[in-house]
């Protein structure tokens, strides 16, 4: 399944991780220093035990560049879902 996650701060990339051990396909729309570390480094997740978990994935500031989706998940802060709502079209298929 391809999920991509629009917002890749505490919740998007918490649930990133989540799917991408579930076996999704996570890709991340994010932007400024956020993409940068992504792409350089990947999701990281430090859990409660200590231990920490890397995930690669696929990071973009251009929604187009990842194409249509199986899932679609928006965790961005309201003030910022205008403009999401507006930029996420390629991300949906009949499908999605």
């Amino acid at each position: 399944m391809k999920a991509c996650i629009y917002g890749a701060g505490a919740i998007g990339g918490w649930l990133g991780v989540a799917l991408a051990q579930a076996g999704c396909d996570v890709s991340l729309v994010a932007r400024g220093a956020t993409l940068h570390a992504l792409q350089a480094d990947g999701l990281r997740l430090r859990r409660p035990d200590g231990t920490v978990v890397h995930t690669a994935v696929n990071a973009q500031d251009n929604p187009a560049a990842l194409g249509v989706q199986d899932l679609v998940v928006v965790a961005v802060k309201a003030p910022g879902l205008p403009d999401v709502a507006q930029a996420m079209g390629p991300l949906i298929g009949p499908d999605t």
